[in-house]
């Protein structure tokens, strides 16, 4: 069986270095599917959640807040600077966050504060999206 090895980092730490047998994630124009001897490709990341299928058919998911991805035939490299095990994320902070943002969203004088908060919304958004699924798959429904 053919394997890839993916690396995924934050700012902060390595959360997974393995290999796996597929690799699919939310790319900038889409959802991004990748095989070993995938074509190398550079493209930016959208918030959301990286899937990794490993050799034995297990699962590790990863919320990523945007970021960069890096393919090569063997390897897949991806860099966010914030990212949480699927496991580790809490539906009720993300919303408790998004609520917040959303009245900084209210209260923004200019155009770049909009941006930075519309940018976090986005995150926020995608996080809490992530956690509701990942508690849909632990109950079996996905």
């Amino acid at each position: 069986m053919s394997l890839i090895k993916v690396d995924v980092v934050s700012a902060e730490r390595s959360l997974f270095e393995g290999e796996a047998k597929f690799v699919a994630l939310p790319g900038e124009s889409g959802e991004l599917g990748v095989l070993p001897g995938h074509t190398p490709l550079i493209t930016r990341i959208r918030p959301g959640t990286v899937k990794i299928v490993l050799a034995d058919d297990s699962e590790e998911m990863i919320f990523v807040a945007g970021g960069l991805l890096e393919i090569q035939p063997n390897h897949v490299t991806v860099l966010s600077d914030t990212a949480i095990r699927a496991a580790d994320l809490d539906e009720g902070k993300a919303e408790e966050a998004r609520r917040r943002a959303e009245e900084s969203l209210r209260n923004a004088k200019d155009k770049t504060d909009l941006a930075v908060v519309q940018a976090e919304l986005e995150m926020l958004a995608a996080q809490a999206q992530a956690a509701r699924r990942l508690r849909g798959i632990k109950r079996g429904v996905q």
